[in-house]
């Protein structure tokens, strides 16, 4: 069969810089087409593969493929779904493997986060099982940072420059009003699990004393009487205060203070309105003037202000997976490794995927202060280079100009569609 093709596809919730991943990956492997054909993407995700919906990357300029590092969103389209067990649903899995031998895939790049990482393995092991082996390799992306093996995950250091900015910018704000109105401003931002993005709110604050005056984080039981005092306390003693509270946030038996009965494709409670059930809780308690913002879609779109050393890092892995792919791995996840200087410094390497697929890195407890509502100075050192530099994308008429691709299609080959 000579050389094979690849299959690029983008998974679960897009980030600022998920197309900088896909730009490394789309780049890296037109450099290597003594190993790799085609490369197709998946019109949203591993959908599009199973729908046989494939993106010709090929027919795409060199521009346009190169403006992808500074676009937001997922610009083949992202999706949850999350593939059953074979045994539960064969039926997917021969889709699968028809249509990957239909246009000759080899390769399949997966760019997304634990769900994600599963998706791959499974691939990995039943493409195998099934007589025509696919080498699977999982590209990291996720704004809540939640991936094991990997010192961070590509999309979280954007957000975290975009929540800390933000705190800080509201804060300025409501310092400015708390004599004579809102004393109380609330942020909540995303992390179902794991706190990360909530701590990123603490490097806001330049001193101690300084806001956010509370952080709320999904690895801290939450009690009502005691956040209520702290709240009451800090207008005492500063005229207002700054909360950033993590969507995740629950009490001790684990409820989540907010959060709907519905459940995403991946099983997950759908969470949100942390920040106005708090604030009903500061109303009832103390009547004190309170305001609310949701960072929602805003803290993972952000790419005006996207930390370059994320950028740099989504684009870094997207060359990387090419690279293992050529060097035949297979059942892996490329990892970005600390150094153990001074300076902060990072590598490339890759970990199992049997260590990573559905497996969540939470906040050591080591990086949150006793009382539960704060960073401490080792979280600061973890975060700090994460956010750092700045790479804005080029302006046109006062706005940021971003590329829409062609997402020309293959011409299909298997006579039916697939029905999920």
């Amino acid at each position: 069969m000579g050389r094979k093709n690849a299959f690029y596809a983008q998974s679960g919730g897009v980030t600022a810089v998920i197309n900088a991943t896909a730009a490394g990956v789309i780049e890296a492997a037109r450099e290597n087409t003594a190993s790799i054909g085609k490369l197709y993407a998946g019109l949203n995700g591993i959908v599009g593969a199973l729908q046989e919906e494939l993106v010709d990357t090929s027919k795409e300029s060199l521009s346009a493929i190169k403006a992808l590092k500074h676009t937001p969103g997922g610009a083949f389209g992202s999706c949850r779904y999350k593939m059953k067990d074979y045994d539960e649903s064969p039926a997917e899995y021969e889709r699968l493997i028809n249509v990957f031998k239909a246009h000759n895939i080899g390769y399949f790049f997966y760019n997304g986060g634990g769900d994600s990482a599963d998706t791959c393995l499974k691939v990995s092991q039943i493409s195998e099982k099934m007589g025509y082996p696919i080498q699977a390799i999982h590209i990291p992306k996720t704004i809540d940072n939640d991936l094991p093996l990997t010192d961070c995950s590509p999309g979280f250091g954007s957000v975290a420059k975009y929540v800390a900015t933000s705190t800080r910018e509201a804060s300025l704000d409501i310092a400015s009003m708390c004599a004579s109105s809102t004393k109380v401003f609330i942020l909540e931002v995303m992390g179902r699990h794991a706190g990360w993005i909530a701590a990123s709110g603490g490097l806001a604050a330049e001193k101690a004393g300084d806001p956010p005056h509370i952080i709320l984080f999904p690895e801290i039981p939450f009690s009502r009487e005691i956040f209520i005092a702290k709240v009451e306390q800090t207008i005492q003693d500063k005229g207002y205060c700054v909360v950033v509270a993590s969507e995740g946030t629950q009490y001790s038996d684990g409820a989540h203070i907010s959060g709907s009965l519905n459940r995403d494709a991946f099983g997950h409670q759908q969470l949100g309105g942390v920040a106005p059930t708090l604030a009903s809780m500061i109303k009832q308690s103390t009547g004190h003037k309170y305001h609310w913002a949701l960072a929602d879609y805003l803290q993972r779109s952000a790419r005006h202000i996207a930390s370059k050393t994320d950028v740099d890092q989504a684009y870094a892995v997207g060359r990387a997976a090419i690279d293992l792919a050529v060097q035949g791995k297979s059942s892996v996840m490329v990892s970005i490794e600390r150094g153990s200087g001074k300076n902060y410094s990072w590598s490339l390497g890759e970990a199992s995927l049997i260590k990573v697929a559905n497996m969540e890195k939470k906040m050591p407890r080591s990086f949150i202060t006793k009382d539960g509502f704060g960073i401490t100075q080792k979280a600061r050192e973890y975060l700090q280079p994460l956010v750092e530099g700045e790479d804005y994308p080029p302006y046109k008429n006062g706005l940021p100009d971003y590329v829409q691709l062609k997402k020309i299609m293959v011409p299909k080959k298997l006579a039916s569609d697939f029905e999920s």
